[in-house]
């Protein structure tokens, strides 16, 4: 790979039919977007890739949506898409990176390294022409070994703890400024509006250029900085449910910040409990104001 986090179009059609070369269509879309990310995946995608449904590889029986399985159920899905540890997997999706990064830390948290997302996804593929076919094949089975590591993913109850005791970690919501300070309602039905207490925010769209491929360094730098970020400290993402908070992890990885955290449950599990702190816009403007009074 060009680099251990994200490939280029040309790079994928360079290596395209390697033998160590595993290539994963991670879309996924939330409702009112009205897309069936299966259906685009057997209609076309990318030569030689498998589905990697992110509502299908999760835990069973979860509360939230699509939470990290366990090892032994990561490593048997990834085995029956046919590969291997020392496979290189490169993740792509037909949306804005979203899936493609939740896909990309699913595996750098259960120990493979050799993964990238494809810059500009399926969109900017297609736009240059590259190939794409409609055959769905059933691979071999590989034997494949996964090694959870828990430092790479925060619980509702470590950021309950963070936000109460305070600490290093910053926590920065991916959701769009309207969901985030309450002004919009949450998507899914049941969801409080707000944000967590002390969160910074920075919609994951921002960090995307027209054509879908991520921003430059220097542009990555100026975003996260004026959205209150110290890249100096540790950085714990969250979203509505976890995936599109995987696309500020990639950002911060792009400068260099190693020292990252995806909150699993995101909005979907924080909003959705009552023993979880909120803030709304008008919250936060009376402490505000009050703060300035004394």
């Amino acid at each position: 790979m060009s680099n251990s986090h994200i490939v280029s179009t040309t790079w994928l059609a360079e290596h395209l039919g390697a033998g160590d070369m595993k290539i994963l269509d991670g879309s996924f879309y939330l409702p009112a977007e009205q897309r069936d990310a299966d259906a685009e995946y057997a209609a076309a995608h990318i030569p030689g890739a498998q589905r990697f449904n992110i509502d299908v590889v999760c835990a069973p029986n979860s509360s939230a949506p699509h939470m990290f399985p366990s090892a032994g159920d990561f490593a048997h899905a990834v085995g029956a898409m046919g590969i291997s540890d020392g496979d290189t997997v490169i993740t792509y999706d037909g949306g804005k990176l979203t899936g493609a990064c939740r896909v990309w830390w699913m595996f750098r948290a259960f120990g493979h390294d050799k993964v990238a997302v494809l810059d500009g996804g399926m969109d900017k593929w297609r736009a240059e022409d590259r190939p794409v076919e409609s055959i769905i094949t059933t691979p071999s089975p590989a034997k494949y070994h996964a090694t959870y590591n828990a430092d790479m993913i925060r619980s509702i109850d470590q950021v309950l703890t963070l936000i109460e005791q305070g600490g290093t970690e910053q926590i920065l919501d991916a959701r769009a400024a309207g969901r985030f300070d309450g002004s919009v309602p949450e998507p899914r039905a049941g969801m409080r509006s707000g944000h967590m207490p002390g969160a910074l925010n920075l919609p994951y769209d921002k960090l995307l250029q027209a054509d879908g491929t991520l921003r430059d360094a220097a542009q990555l730098r100026t975003l996260f900085t004026k959205a209150g970020v110290n890249l100096d400290q540790p950085v714990v993402t969250s979203c509505g449910s976890g995936v599109s908070a995987a696309v500020l992890l990639l950002g911060l990885r792009s400068l260099g910040h190693e020292a990252n955290r995806l909150y699993d449950g995101s909005w979907s599990e924080w909003g959705s409990r009552d023993d979880t702190p909120v803030v709304t816009r008008c919250e936060q403007h009376c402490r505000e104001t009050a703060e300035l009074s004394e």
